[in-house]
């Protein structure tokens, strides 16, 4: 399994923007074949940072997922709302404690 983490800065002004966006999408996105999991998390002092974790059965997976039709077309309402450049991590998990 592959942990997707991805770390956005939003100009203020376009948070709702990006919100309704993810919204629209965030189900179509947990049913991309491969992906098992998504979650997004907001930064609780700069509040116009925000994550995403996802979980993929694997690289291929998320590559797939990053050539299709649903990522350009929620990456291209996305991108344009950013006031810094994305960073994002593939990491393995190693621990779980429940």
């Amino acid at each position: 399994m592959l942990v997707r983490i991805v770390k956005m800065s939003f100009e203020p002004s376009k948070i709702e923007e990006f919100l309704a966006n993810f919204e629209a999408n965030k189900i179509k996105i947990r049913n991309f074949e491969g992906c098992n999991f998504l979650e997004l998390y907001r930064d609780q002092n700069n509040t116009n940072i925000f994550f995403t974790y996802s979980y993929w059965d694997s690289e291929n997976d998320l590559n797939n997922y990053r050539h299709s039709k649903l990522f350009k077309s929620v990456w291209a309402k996305t991108k344009p709302l950013f006031n810094a450049k994305p960073e994002a991590w593939s990491v393995d998990k190693l621990v779980c404690l429940n």
